[in-house]
């Protein structure tokens, strides 16, 4: 089994929670001035998603996804006004590129101390850190995806979502709320090509930044679980070697059928939330 990285540094006893609390400012006060000073930030249906992170039922994990369109998604999409953005205990658990964000020992300590959950791009949905986001479901925490799985910055649909996110919806012992999250403009304060190919060093200004929150999906598991088994009696995919998916013990081809019908279900919604997101910004 691979060994999780630098995992003692994300635990919230560590050095008694003081690296992450400074972490944690830090960062949030970053947010809150490219969010809110240096560039407006209008956010539709703001209170479902505070209620959800302060309020939601004692140990019902919340599962945040979103669309993925520059390097500063997170944390700036948490910087708008009124938003615990420096509160370590309110925050997300989000899985974060491991080639990205976990590059050397450094990167790798003040990443685990944001609460990130390094991903290997690539290593398949059941590699040993996707084990622990699903341990910080089960814990009852707020947990944020990108289920696109990469940046893209081009203004259209969303992308074909992973599976990764879906199996975690499905193995979690108590279903999380599933909230989605749709933003635009922050491909214009972190452009991908700004300079010969580059970002830039900094975050642009007086850039628009709307975020569409939407409401939560519901997901009726047995019931999928269920169409997944009869429909994936046609599947005749070569095999990847999958666990059984407990507690249901669903065979690889049924739980590639379950992995796809809850992708396409939040790739529906949204889409949706891109559109209406579209209509409310038009003059």
């Amino acid at each position: 089994m691979a060994k999780r990285k630098m995992e003692w540094a994300a635990s919230g006893t560590h050095l008694r929670g003081m690296p992450r609390r400074v972490v944690f400012m830090a960062v949030g006060a970053f947010a809150k001035a490219v969010a809110n000073l240096l560039n407006t930030t209008t956010v539709h249906n703001a209170d479902t998603l505070l209620r959800l992170v302060r309020h939601r039922p004692p140990g019902v994990p919340l599962l945040t996804v979103s669309n993925h369109m520059s390097t500063l998604d997170d944390p700036v999409m948490w910087g708008f006004k009124g938003f615990p953005t420096m509160d370590a205990r309110m925050a997300r658990w989000v899985l974060a590129a491991e080639d990205i964000c976990f590059k050397n020992a450094v990167l790798s300590y003040i990443f685990r101390l944001g609460k990130c959950v390094p991903i290997t791009r690539g290593a398949g949905i059941y590699q040993e850190h996707m084990n622990e986001a699903l341990e910080r479901l089960s814990d009852g925490e707020w947990l944020h995806t990108f289920p696109e799985g990469k940046v893209s910055q081009e203004d259209g649909p969303i992308r074909r979502l992973k599976w990764g996110t879906a199996s975690l919806i499905n193995r979690a012992p108590v279903t999380p709320i599933v909230l989605p999250i749709v933003h635009h403009g922050l491909q214009e304060v972190m452009p991908e090509n700004y300079f010969h190919g580059r970002r830039p060093l900094l975050p642009l200004c007086n850039k628009r930044i709307n975020i569409v929150v939407g409401e939560p999906i519901e997901f009726n598991l047995p019931k999928m679980r269920e169409m997944a088994i009869t429909t994936s009696r046609d599947f005749s995919l070569p095999t990847l070697g999958w666990p059984s998916a407990s507690p249901c013990g669903l065979d690889e081809a049924a739980q590639r059928s379950l992995y796809n019908a809850i992708s396409d279900r939040i790739q529906a919604v949204m889409e949706s939330l891109r559109i209406f997101g579209k209509k409310i910004l038009m003059p």
